[in-house]
């Protein structure tokens, strides 16, 4: 297996707007500021970057050249006649980062303008609006084996994120973030503080069943629903799109490293360290008894061993590796996870946030913003 690379790169940035084009009374008609995050996953081509390894790093420096334009500035002023929605700041991002920085093969470009909402371009323009809500519930999965932790009464603090897809091609705001918050109201008042096993449809309330459970009553009122994530904890969670599953499973770790084709100039090549995110991608049917497509608990003890490999060690003397940065390590753990997790198609090491190297076994379409 011969994985497809995409690299990552993130970049903050403090702008002030006015959205004119919408209501008078709206919260967001007049001046005010945001705390925006610009993200960015390409596909480049090899000796793209000065060297093999530097791929991430440059990536980063040609998106902050261009975010740095909007940083502590009147975005208005500089979109001129475009609205400055999520929207068209990712547009305008993603021409700046092509006619001004050179950047190849951009497969997704977004915006988020708080913690909670964004929007996502992807390679054929395509817009895709998020919207992230909470909920605090209890349930127990019935049908797990005896001595399963999950079988016992608990609770989780949910979250579940809203993806809608915008008009193609389309530069005002045709799904308003409100409109979301309308549409998600009476899904809040169903599932927060309530006990998700007595609810109809959530006997077995598992991630997977829970996203399906609200993909079927959403689409029905929100015709532009793409697909929506379930996050059980901070680190784990499921996406369901209509027709297909896929969880991932997170972790952190702590490793040393040098990238011994950085030039001896170079920063990178000395002896340095990450607290990497690492993220696990698997795509399975879905168990019809049991609610899930692979265990969560699962996921991690098959992983663990290859954990283990990685966390608290020096990365440059592992065996098997042509180099340490983002994208071998990300094809290495995807390799060898697959050893032990047939479903493992996916791979994500992040370096900082948003900054790595995302490892597939194929080249997907929209990547999921998760």
């Amino acid at each position: 297996m011969s994985p497809h690379t995409l690299f990552t790169a993130s970049c903050n940035f403090e702008s002030a707007r006015q959205v004119g084009l919408l209501p008078s009374g709206h919260k967001a008609h007049g001046l005010h500021g945001h705390s925006f995050l610009a993200k960015i996953r390409a596909d480049l081509p090899a000796a793209w970057a000065p060297f093999p390894g530097a791929e991430v790093h440059t990536l980063g420096e040609r998106l902050a050249a261009c975010t740095g334009q909007l940083d502590y500035r009147l975005i208005n002023e500089v979109l001129g006649s475009q609205a400055p929605t999520d929207e068209n700041i990712a547009r305008w991002l993603r021409d700046q980062l092509v006619s001004q920085q050179g950047v190849p093969g951009l497969e997704q470009v977004g915006i988020q303008s708080t913690a909670d909402q964004g929007v996502d371009l992807d390679r054929h323009d395509q817009a895709h609006v998020w919207r992230r809500y909470r909920f605090q519930s209890a349930h127990k999965l019935p049908n797990v084996p005896i001595g399963h932790k999950c079988g016992r009464l608990h609770g989780h603090g949910f979250e579940v994120i809203v993806h809608a897809n915008q008009d193609a091609g389309g530069r005002d705001i045709s799904i308003d973030y409100d409109h979301l918050d309308e549409i998600w109201a009476p899904f809040h008042y169903q599932l927060n503080h309530k006990y998700l096993n007595a609810i109809e449809g959530l006997s077995n309330p598992t991630s997977e069943v829970i996203a399906a459970w609200l993909w079927d009553r959403l689409k029905a009122v929100l015709p532009e629903l793409s697909w929506v994530t379930v996050y059980e904890t901070g680190s784990c969670g499921a996406n369901f799109n209509g027709s297909a599953y896929r969880i991932w499973k997170e972790m952190t770790l702590d490793s040393a490293l040098f990238l011994r084709h950085a030039p001896d100039s170079d920063p990178l090549s000395h002896i340095h360290g990450h607290t990497y995110t690492l993220r696990l991608h698997l795509s399975a049917p879905l168990d019809e008894v049991m609610g899930w497509t692979v265990d969560f608990g699962d996921v991690k003890d098959r992983f663990n061993p290859i954990f283990k490999a990685l966390d608290h060690h020096p990365l440059h003397e592992l065996p098997g590796l042509d180099d340490c940065d983002a994208a071998s390590l990300a094809q290495w753990g995807l390799a060898q996870g697959r050893r032990s997790l047939p479903q493992l198609d996916r791979v994500d090491l992040y370096e900082t946030r948003g900054c790595g190297a995302i490892a597939l076994c194929d080249q997907e379409g929209p990547a999921l913003p998760v």
